[in-house]
This record gives C-alpha cells, structure tokens and sequence, in this order.
C-alpha cells in the first residue's frame, strides 16, 4: 500500500473521529493522568454510557496528555452538536452528570468546565487558546499530544505523520544529513552537540551492522518531557528514529527510557 492510499484511509478514519456532529469523550490517560485517577474515569465513563444505552452513539477514547498537568485528570466531552468541552480535575463520581449533561439534557455542565475546545462560544467558559498556561504557547512537537488516540496509526498519518520519511526516502541519505546540517539542529542534551555532523560521522565510520538509539531517558530527575512524546504521540518518535536510520545506514533502532519511565499505576 502506497503513501497516498494510507493517507486516504486515515483521512477517512480520521474524518469519522473528528466529525462535528459526532458524540465523544476523551479522557486523558497518560501518566500525569493515570497518577490522578484517569483510569478510574475512564471506567466510570465506559459505565455510565453503557447504562444508559449510549454505546453506539458516543464514542469513548482515551489520549495523550494535553500540558497541563496540575489540572488532571482533563476530560474533553463533545455533544452531538459540536460543542466540545473540556472538564478539570474530574472523579468517577462527576462521569455521571457529565454523560447526562451533555448526552441527554444537550447541554454543558458549566460549573464544572474548564474550558471550550471547539463550537461555539460559551457564556462563562474560556476557549482552551485563553487559559494563563496555554495562552503564550505554540505546541509543535506535542501538537498531537491530547488529541489523537496515540494507539491509532492512522490519526497519526491523517496529521501528517511519515510524510517527512516519505521525503528523506526520495531524498537519499545524503541529502538528508545535508539538511539536517544546514538546519541547525541540535541535541537536547546539555551539550547540544550538531545533529547534522553527529549522523554524517556515524554514516562515514566502517562497519556493516549500525544501530540507532533514541535516547529518551530524562536529565532532570522528575522531568518527563520525552515520556509525553512517547505517550502522546509515539508515531512521532518512531518516524524521526526512522529517518536517523535511513541517513546513516542502520537497519536496528532502539528507543531508551530509564528505569524511572517504568508506568506505576497509582490507585485512587
């Protein structure tokens, strides 16, 4: 299957999951979440809208984590109408109302939003784009992060994933360190040593067996910037690794997370 025929198919997968007048709830479940009780949410929810018959009219997903970490677990819930907004700090118990909220009465539940993520304006709720932790932000590497179901290959596609692969394959190897020189990359290390020198060195050294390794283990003790791309948007870890491959000759990748990565799920 070519490049064009994934992307038509995930345009179509995507389409269905992103169509306004479809009824949703995404739950947020990466770590950040799931320490906060996202799982136990997540399950409420499954309950609530089995109960009262809304299996095959909303649609249940759980997503990366969208930034704002101190306000989990982040609920987004769409009524058929477009109106999608976005819940903080959400328990089990809240799941209920919600679902009744907006799946039965047709309306939000105002006193307990956080913020509107999409359709109209709302009295009383801030667009997701004005709040003090989002406001100043242009998310590029987390842009999919909270917004496709990361286990969903084609979200990714229909987003724009492995269209760079796509490119640096037409491209040669060459041509691509070439680029990635001239960009002006570098690590995100401490020492942020060039990109592009570091994989023309690796194309240049001898040997026929090569490997890549993502580094994902975190400097800072507590931090877990790469672990929000890894939940959140895993396709996109996988396309760059993909591609530092393909430019210095390595046919074996390798993505590292220390031991502190190890998912813990914290009970309620």
């Amino acid at each position: 299957m070519s490049l064009g025929e994934l992307q038509r198919r995930a345009a179509e997968v995507w389409g269905q999951f992103e169509r306004r007048e479809g009824a949703r709830v995404l739950v947020g479940t990466a770590t950040c979440g799931r320490a906060a009780g996202a799982l136990q949410v997540a399950e409420a929810f499954r309950k609530e809208i089995a109960r009262n018959g809304l299996n095959n009219q909303v649609l249940l997903a759980e997503v990366g984590c969208l930034g704002i970490c101190y306000a989990e677990p982040l609920v987004e819930v769409r009524s058929a109408n477009g109106s999608a907004v976005l819940y903080s700090e959400v328990s089990p118990r809240l799941a209920d109302k919600l679902v009744e909220s907006h799946f039965i009465q047709g309306q939000p539940l105002v006193a307990s939003a956080l913020a509107v993520m999409s359709g109209e304006a709302i009295p009383q709720i801030p667009p997701f784009s004005e709040l003090p932790m989002i406001r100043r932000q242009e998310r590029i590497i987390l842009r999919n992060c909270g917004v496709i179901d990361p286990t969903q290959i084609d979200h990714a596609i229909a987003r724009g994933a492995y269209t760079g692969l796509a490119r640096a394959l037409e491209m040669g190897s060459q041509a691509v360190i070439a680029e990635v020189t001239a960009s002006g990359l570098r690590g995100r290390g401490g020492a942020g040593f060039p990109t592009g020198p570091k994989w023309s060195f690796a194309a240049k050294s001898a040997g026929d067996e090569k490997y890549v390794i993502c580094n994902a283990d975190e400097g800072d003790p507590g931090a877990f910037m790469n672990r929000s791309v890894l939940e959140g948007d895993p396709h996109a870890v996988l396309e760059g690794l993909t591609i530092a491959g393909w430019a210095i000759g390595a046919h074996t990748g390798y993505i590292y997370a220390g031991s502190d990565a190890r998912l813990r799920i914290i009970g309620p």
